[in-house]
Parts: structure tokens; C-alpha cells; sequence
């Protein structure tokens, strides 16, 4: 008895198609998905996507099965309006989340493509920040479209955007005040991007700090600090502000020393100094190095030495080492041309010359004239 109420029920025959639309959509995403794992398999781009989207499919293809089946339904059946708003919606976010992760494999199959983890990585650098703005960017308009799509859905949505649109003048002064930081961002965003003037791990220096770009998001930079703080810049400081980059076209960086000497020291010791310190280094790349006096005051001589290492980070224990080197150096052979404050009076010279004069008496070679 149960059973032929069941049988006769209006929604009988549709849930019975939904249930068999179901199963098959799973049995098409199962088998679907591992024939294109297998073609795909000698491709990073295309097994990234397969991956990333495996689990909206799963979702995207039974709720277009269902759509299906709930569009061929019967008018008459009770409640058959609201089952396909409701099946709507939920295809409409299915899908955008679809398309996010495709767009997500898309750049994560180009990341693979292009490791940071190599000698010369400028390039790779350039790409994995194109990549990263740029999708994340799309992303966003992304899920911003399919919000807009499940409004548009309702009636009352329509209504209020409507009514919008008639106070267009007022509405749209205040949106453009409110949404000028977000605008400003993402068009900042897609500077940096397509003419990048940071990339990710380029060494930057920013308010007086030094740093690794660590991540670059829509909105804003996160810059690791040599001492593992983490200073936080908008995207749109660097389009309006001056700032400095070391690794713009390569890594590569010329270091400088400088230290003060008195005019005594001789500077060839100095520079055969150097030499052996230098090329002692590791951390020198066998490019260049110098020491030159590039000042002098009225006490001591301003020396200079350049040296060029492979990276910012080796440049800086370069010229550490350098520095310590020659101080060193100087410290064991030449101690009395350190630079030192001396301080002679009159009284000073004539006790120095009368004990001179002394010391020549006691020697027998003769006395001072009167």
C-alpha cells in the first residue's frame, strides 16, 4: 500500500531521474577523471588543473545533472519553482568555485614550471610574480562575479539594484569614495605585475629597512626583515614612492668598505692585504676589488675598498670579513699609523726639547748654548 503511494506520488518519476542523473554524473566524474590524469600525466600545466579541480567537479557535475532533470520537470509539481532557484545557486557557487580552482591550477602549473631553486633564478623570480598577482587578481573577479550572479537571482536583488541605478549620482560618488583603496590596490596590483619592479626574494630596501620580498598579495607586500620581523607595504607604495631594489636585473653586488689610516701608513702592505683576503673569501665571485683614498682630512686618509660578491647577503659578510681583515692587519704591523688624537703644547715642546738637551749632556755631545 505504502509502496503504490509511492509509486503514484507527482515527484516519483522526478526524483527517480535525479537519483539515476546523480549516480551517473559521479561515475563520469570517476572515470573522466582518471582517463584525463592518464593523458595528461606528461603535462605539469594540465595534471595541475585536473588536480586542483577534482574536488568542484564533483559537485558541478551532479548539480548540472540535476539542473537538467528539474528543467524537463513538470510546471505542476508543488514546490518545483523553488527546487530550481535553489539548484540554480548552488550551480552558480559550484561553478565559481570551479573556475577558482582552475585558475589556481593554471598558475600552480606554471610555478612548477619555472623552481626558485637554482643558481640564476631572475627569471623564475619574474614569472612566479606575474603569476601570483595575476591570478590571484582574476580570482577575485571571479568569485565578485558569481556573487553578483547569486544576487541577480532573487527579485528583491534586482529591485535594490535598480533602485541604484536611479540614484546613480549619489550612490555612485560614495562607492567610488569607498572603494577608491580597493580600486587603487588592484590597479597597483596589476602594475607591479606586468611592469614589476618587485619580484618575489628581491632584496629591497624600504623606510630604512633591509629585506626579502616574501609574499605579494592583492593589497599588499609582506618584506622579511633580516631580523625576522615582517614589515607589511601596501601595493600602491610602490607605484607613488621611491624605493630601493639590489636585485632589479640580477643578484650580483658591489660592496664597500671604508676606514680611516694615518698619513704614515704606507699603502702597498694594504693592498697586498687585501688581495690575500679576498681571494681567501668564498664569499668574493672573482669579479673585482680595489683600495683607493677617497678622502683625507686633516688628520687621517679615508680609504675605500670595493668588492663584488654574488648576492646581496654574501656581499654584506664580504665586506665584514674585509673590514675585520685589515683592522687586523693593521693592528699587527702597523699599530702606530692607526688613527689617534695627539695633543702637543707649548710647555709640552719645551720640556721635550730641554729633556732632549739633557740626554745629550749625559752623553758627552755637548751642552745647550746659553
Amino acid at each position: 500500500m505504502n509502496l503504490d503511494i509511492l509509486i503514484n506520488h507527482p515527484w516519483f518519476n522526478t526524483w527517480a531521474v535525479a537519483v539515476i542523473a546523480v549516480v551517473l554524473a559521479l561515475i563520469v566524474h570517476k572515470l573522466g577523471g582518471l582517463i584525463l590524469l592518464r593523458v595528461a600525466r606528461h603535462s605539469h600545466l594540465l595534471s595541475a588543473i585536473l588536480t586542483k579541480i577534482r574536488t568542484p567537479a564533483k559537485f558541478v557535475l551532479p548539480l548540472l545533472a540535476l539542473q537538467t532533470v528539474w528543467q524537463g520537470a513538470p510546471d505542476e509539481l508543488r514546490w518545483i519553482d523553488n527546487v530550481r532557484h535553489v539548484n540554480g545557486l548552488l550551480m552558480i557557487a559550484a561553478t565559481t568555485w570551479l573556475l577558482v580552482r582552475i585558475i589556481a591550477g593554471f598558475a600552480q602549473g606554471i610555478l612548477d614550471r619555472h623552481p626558485l631553486d637554482v643558481a640564476d633564478n631572475v627569471a623564475a623570480r619574474r614569472i612566479h610574480t606575474q603569476t601570483r598577482v595575476l591570478s590571484r587578481t582574476a580570482m577575485t573577479l571571479v568569485t565578485v562575479m558569481g556573487a553578483a550572479m547569486l544576487l541577480m537571482t532573487f527579485p528583491g536583488a534586482r529591485q535594490v539594484g535598480a533602485s541604484l541605478l536611479a540614484s546613480a549620482g549619489v550612490v555612485g560618488l560614495i562607492a567610488g569614495f569607498a572603494a577608491k583603496p580597493v580600486f587603487s590596490n588592484m590597479i597597483a596590483g596589476l602594475q607591479l605585475a606586468l611592469t614589476q619592479p618587485i619580484r618575489l626574494d628581491d632584496v629591497l630596501i624600504i623606510e630604512g629597512e633591509w629585506g626579502r620580498v616574501e609574499e605579494i598579495t592583492g593589497t599588499y607586500v609582506v618584506l622579511k626583515i633580516w631580523d625576522e620581523r615582517r614589515l607589511i607595504i601596501p601595493l600602491q607604495y610602490f607605484i607613488e614612492k621611491p624605493f630601493q631594489n639590489w636585485t632589479r636585473n640580477n643578484s650580483a653586488l658591489m660592496g664597500s668598505v671604508f676606514f680611516y689610516v694615518d698619513y704614515g701608513m704606507p699603502l702597498a702592505p694594504l693592498r697586498k692585504e687585501l688581495e690575500r683576503i679576498v681571494h681567501a673569501a668564498p664569499e668574493w665571485d672573482q669579479r673585482f676589488f680595489n683600495l683607493v683614498v677617497s678622502d683625507t682630512t686633516d688628520r687621517t686618509m679615508q680609504l675605500r675598498v670595493l668588492c663584488t660578491a654574488a648576492s646581496s647577503g654574501l656581499a654584506w659578510d664580504l665586506r665584514c670579513v674585509v673590514r675585520e681583515g685589515l683592522i687586523d692587519f693593521m693592528q699587527r704591523e702597523y699599530p702606530q699609523f692607526l688613527p689617534r688624537l695627539r695633543i702637543e703644547g707649548d710647555g709640552e715642546r719645551e720640556a721635550r726639547t730641554k729633556s732632549d738637551g739633557d740626554m745629550r749632556c749625559n752623553d758627552g755631545q755637548g751642552v745647550l748654548p746659553p
